[in-house]
């Protein structure tokens, strides 16, 4: 049932393409597991072994914490519809914030989404499939904008409080570096 792969294949890319939703998983050694759904269409397949993800606000910011201290990332599709599979993509990630030279030309890659605090580059070193077949099928009605429109109206100085008050650190006391100019 399951399979593995050295890299995302042309017909792996597709599935990725057609999700709505992903999941992304990190921990550092000692921290609690975060396990974070993903939608906005905010992946990009760079090639077959690399994938970014552009990650907006939100009320925690595990993720950034997790990956700077462990890099270790694992990236979930599944289907919801259609023939049954689990797609998982394991690797190495780094987090980009908006500070860093390489912003500017991986957030060029998405339509630009209000509150964008960090992308995520993932290197994956494998793929694994699985059947999937326990997985409910759910019918996709839309997008939810409550998200965006927060982040509208909060705007970059709203957002860059929010960052300092509630992301600068995880829930584990691990810093973000999120406001930092440099590291």
């Amino acid at each position: 049932m399951g399979k593995q792969f050295t890299e995302i294949s042309g017909q792996l890319q597709q599935f990725i393409q057609q999700q709505k939703i992903f999941f992304v998983a990190t921990a550092t050694a000692q921290s609690r597991v975060n396990l974070s759904p993903k939608g906005m269409d905010s992946l990009r397949i760079l090639g077959p072994n690399r994938v970014v993800w552009l990650n907006v606000t939100g009320s925690g910011n595990e993720t950034a914490t997790h990956v700077q201290e462990n890099p270790r990332m694992t990236i979930m599709f599944t289907a919801f519809e259609g023939a049954p599979m689990i797609l998982r993509l394991y690797g190495q990630a780094k987090v980009v914030h908006q500070h860093d030279s390489e912003w500017n030309a991986l957030y060029a890659l998405f339509n630009p989404l209000p509150g964008a605090r960090q992308i995520f580059d993932l290197q994956v070193d494998l793929v694994q499939t699985s059947c999937g077949m326990a997985v409910p099928f759910f019918d996709y009605v839309e997008e939810r904008e409550q998200l965006k429109d927060w982040a509208e109206k909060q705007g970059e100085d709203g957002i860059k409080n929010y960052w300092e008050k509630k992301n600068q650190f995880s829930i584990d006391g691990l810093p973000s570096h999120i406001l930092d100019s440099g590291r």
